[in-house]
């Protein structure tokens, strides 16, 4: 199991990922995570200003930020998708967050099929605030395609590649839901506790949604399907979850 690393300075606790995003987060005691959503997409400069601007306006400071949902153009390939994630990363390294190569922010990055933007955008974020009285733990779970992280090559990695039959689709989800389930486990929770999960496919999910999804406690509150890629060529399906209390739209 990955380890699982408290961030003080940002109110929260990581489960390890890789350099560009952690693969979850949870508040620690005493902070609850809130999830803010902008009612259009802001391209990534402007973006991290935004949230910058936010977090000062609650009195929070920037090391607060957990979370951050993007929006890209297209899929990435393996080296356009390091060369993103390395100018990604330099706002987070400008403040304090990202320090020798280890990155607290979990993230997701997809790309909309119909009418996607024209830059990288920032969708939604997630920061810890103090927590209120009586609310109970908070945590927001990375973005995860079928394949597993941390190596040279994604291409080389991926479940049932190019298979987007019933069959494919449902090995590529049963994967997804495991990590999961995995990062979930690693932070103390389980599909009891999500209020939100999130799907991104341009595929036909139908077939495997009652008995892959609804029947294992997935969709508990229902399910949001980004009709969207993944942000990796030859990635076909993609899932976040979290479980939150406080939702802004700004």
């Amino acid at each position: 199991m990955s380890r699982v690393i408290t961030f003080g300075a940002g109110g929260y606790r990581y489960v390890e990922g890789v350099f560009q995003y952690s693969a979850g987060v949870a508040a620690e005691p005493g902070f609850e995570i809130r999830r803010a959503r902008f009612r259009r997409l802001v391209p990534l400069a402007d973006g991290f200003r935004a949230i910058a601007a936010h977090l000062a306006d609650v009195a929070r400071p920037p090391a607060a930020l957990c979370a951050c949902e993007l929006r890209s153009p297209a899929p990435f390939t393996d080296e356009g998708f390091v060369t993103f994630n390395r100018a990604y990363v330099e706002p987070l390294e400008r403040w304090g967050i990202y320090r020798d190569g280890r990155n607290p922010v979990a993230r997701s990055n997809v790309c909309p099929e119909i009418d996607p933007p024209a830059t990288p955008s920032v969708y939604a974020f997630s920061y810890t605030v103090p927590a209120r009285p009586g609310a109970g733990p908070t945590f927001h779970i990375a973005g995860s395609g079928e394949v597993q992280e941390g190596g040279d090559s994604y291409r080389d990695r991926i479940v049932r590649p190019g298979d987007t039959s019933a069959d494919g689709l449902r090995e590529k989800a049963r994967y997804v839901l495991g990590e999961m389930e995995r990062r979930m486990t690693a932070l103390g929770f389980g599909w009891p506790q999500v209020s939100g999960t999130q799907l991104y496919t341009v595929h036909d999910v139908h077939p495997i949604l009652a008995e892959e999804m609804v029947r294992r406690g997935a969709a508990a509150h229902g399910l949001t399907w980004h009709f969207a890629r993944p942000p990796v060529v030859g990635l076909d399906f993609e899932m976040d979850v979290r479980g939150v209390t406080r939702e802004l739209v700004l």
